[in-house]
């Protein structure tokens, strides 16, 4: 499988064209980036950690009967996937109050929530992703209801599936974004699951101790990323022995 040119480079990937129109490759870089690229570092492999818990994830998610983009991993750094219409709109899951969403409500880091909390963001990095409800995505036509209402659902499912999914190998899935896209089969335009979901796009915690086995210990400054990377991909069962 050999990739073309550059179709869209953002903080953490890049899009590449191939010889078939509905299929894309999907490169994983190792810069990290927080604060919409305020904070910006190169670390070494993380990018190729990236891949392969994605791989996994989308891999747990599709046996599971969640549609999404991913097709194979090509190597260490790529994937390919299906060529889909990003919807613009940043979903975000909450289960327990983190990060940004703490200063916003003024409520305890780790509290839990009274219930599953989704949130939709603009992908806008000039404006700092400003929050928006389903009204700004109906007047914008960034999606119209029956799109939200889908995304919605696939969004509490996918929430289920990965609470099991960490649960079982001890690490509490504290909050985490996702992104849809539209894709044309040919014969219908679906909805489905695209992006990543990695510790770079998830906030996941050891459930004994609390400790961070994700980006935050970049924009933290805490030191560890990729040790905390590994610590994910090997409870995950990934075989890290060539890394």
């Amino acid at each position: 499988m050999s990739k073309n040119k550059v179709l869209y480079e953002g903080k953490a990937k890049q899009l590449f064209l191939t010889e078939k129109d509905d299929e894309l490759i999907q490169f994983f870089k190792d810069d990290a980036t927080a604060f919409n690229k305020k904070k910006h570092e190169i670390i070494d492999s993380k990018g190729v950690l990236n891949n392969l818990i994605s791989e996994n994830i989308f891999n747990y998610l599709g046996k599971n009967g969640v549609p999404n983009h991913f097709i194979k991993r090509l190597n260490e750094r790529e994937q390919l996937i299906k060529k889909v219409e990003i919807i613009p709109i940043e979903v975000v899951v909450r289960n327990k109050a983190a990060g940004t969403f703490t200063k916003r409500f003024g409520i305890e880091e780790g509290k839990d929530l009274p219930g599953t909390l989704i949130e939709f963001n603009l992908k806008d990095d000039e404006h700092d992703d400003p929050l928006v409800s389903d009204e700004h995505i109906k007047v914008f036509k960034w999606a119209n209801q029956n799109e939200i209402d889908e995304i919605k659902e696939k969004a509490i499912v996918i929430n289920r599936l990965l609470n099991e999914l960490f649960n079982k190998i001890g690490i509490i899935l504290v909050d985490f974004k996702i992104e849809f896209g539209r894709f044309n089969s040919g014969k219908k335009v679906e909805i489905i699951l695209a992006d990543e979901i990695s510790p770079d796009s998830c906030r996941l915690w050891d459930i004994k101790s609390n400790e961070k086995l994700d980006k935050d210990r970049f924009r933290r400054n805490l030191g560890g990323l990729i040790e905390a990377y590994k610590e994910v991909a090997t409870r995950l069962g990934i075989d890290l022995s060539n890394f």
